[in-house]
């Protein structure tokens, strides 16, 4: 339809709310259906949190506020970034957002010009290529591999880097797959960027306190002190502390980049919710104690996924340090055909035979840049997850 931006042409809406949308459809239809798609928390939300939103709304905290967060939460997010990361920052330096990606959106439509490439290592959160695309930048996608376990190495980033790139955007725990970066394997990064100053780090920590066994979350800015003027360090709460539904995301960097992200910001969707804000306050500066066991219950579930999809013929799922997310591949189902007679060509057609034959839904790899893979969600309980491996194991041996 020529009424469209030509902009919006170069997009395509998310797959994992399409997956999730056509599951819940699905259900409703009433079909059996296991959503193995979701990318949230199936834990409730800590009565704390919820505790200081309703004396939020007692106490009338229901107008607009500052166009990118309150004074209180920029100086809890300030708080937790010296507390969890060593990294200080002021207020002026945070932005405040209605969930991470209208921080990561902002700062891109701050930034981006027609021609300034964004580096994205695959595989990559659905939103990162099409937000650079809005924002009129050229995505640059380095691949990573499972036998790198999905991590970006340093000559992969030297080959992608170009005198038009502008950002590396980096996310470790990562969305896809699980995998977190040592010290030593984000230092080598670092190493890399110290020899491009014109390169810019957007790094999405959203998974942060998602790690697993002996892994420990280090950022970008902590492992190399000399890049802190270029780095916007992007979190927020609705992982850790089952916030997704409250949209409440965070970013710290250089202030004339808040600055441009304000001005975005104060001509979109002004404030984030006050209510939400408040609750987040309460999230970064109440008690932690929840993060270990519910860590506890992601690592079980983790363990039992893994386990059961690598005993499935033709699977390949490699251990992730972190977030709630497994990127198995299924190089050894291409060309198979099902029981139900799909030719099984390539992980979309993998992901939607699995639907309509075993009412499994999962995200197909290309979503995420990196085929032929699928990503499932643990984040749901072990009765979903053991029935849904277990019918994933059936689908695979039905294949011929």
């Amino acid at each position: 339809m020529s009424f469209l931006s030509e902009t919006l042409s170069r997009v395509k809406p998310s797959p994992t709310i399409a997956v999730t949308q056509k599951a819940a459809e699905l259900k409703r239809a009433g079909k059996d259906v296991i959503g193995l798609g979701a990318g949230e928390p199936d834990f409730d939300t800590p009565q704390n949190i919820k505790d200081a939103a309703v004396k939020a709304i007692a106490e009338g905290k229901t107008k607009y506020t500052g166009v990118d967060g309150i004074p209180e939460l920029k100086q809890a997010i300030c708080t937790k970034f010296k507390r969890d990361n060593g990294l200080d920052y002021t207020p002026a330096q945070v932005s405040v957002g209605t969930g991470g990606k209208q921080v990561l959106y902002n700062a891109l439509m701050a930034t981006l010009n027609e021609g300034d490439e964004v580096v994205i290592p695959a595989p990559y959160w659905v939103s990162y290529p099409d937000m650079v695309l809005l924002a009129g930048g050229t995505p640059v996608v380095a691949e990573a591999s499972l036998q790198t376990g999905f991590k970006l190495t340093a000559d992969q980033l030297e080959a992608a880097i170009t005198d038009k790139t502008k950002w590396l955007i980096f996310n470790s725990p990562s969305n896809p797959t699980g995998a977190g970066y040592t010290w030593d394997e984000l230092k080598e990064l670092t190493d890399v960027l110290m020899r491009h100053p014109h390169v810019w780090v957007m790094t999405d920590d959203m998974y942060e306190h998602l790690a697993y066994d002996d892994f420990k979350f280090c950022t970008p800015a902590q492992v190399e002190p000399r890049l802190y003027d270029r780095t916007l360090t992007v979190n927020g709460v609705s992982k850790a502390y089952a916030m997704t539904g409250w949209r409440i995301g965070y970013a710290a960097g250089p202030e004339p980049l808040i600055g441009a992200m304000r001005k975005v910001q104060s001509q979109s969707t002004s404030n984030p919710c006050s209510i939400s804000q408040w609750a987040a306050v309460e999230a970064l500066n109440g008690t932690q104690d929840f993060l270990a066991p519910n860590n506890e219950t992601f690592t079980r579930r983790r363990n039992l996924v893994v386990e059961m999809l690598n005993a499935a013929e033709g699977i390949a799922c490699p251990m992730p340090e972190g977030a709630f997310y497994v990127y198995p591949s299924i190089a050894g189902c291409i060309g198979k055909t099902s029981a139900g007679g799909t030719k099984i060509e390539n992980d979309e057609t993998f992901a939607t035979a699995l639907l309509e034959e075993h009412g499994v839904a999962v995200v197909f790899g290309a979503a995420f840049g990196l085929s032929p893979n699928f990503r499932v969600s643990y984040a749901t309980s072990d009765e979903n997850l053991k029935e849904a491996c277990t019918r994933i194991q059936t689908f695979c041996a039905g294949l011929s």
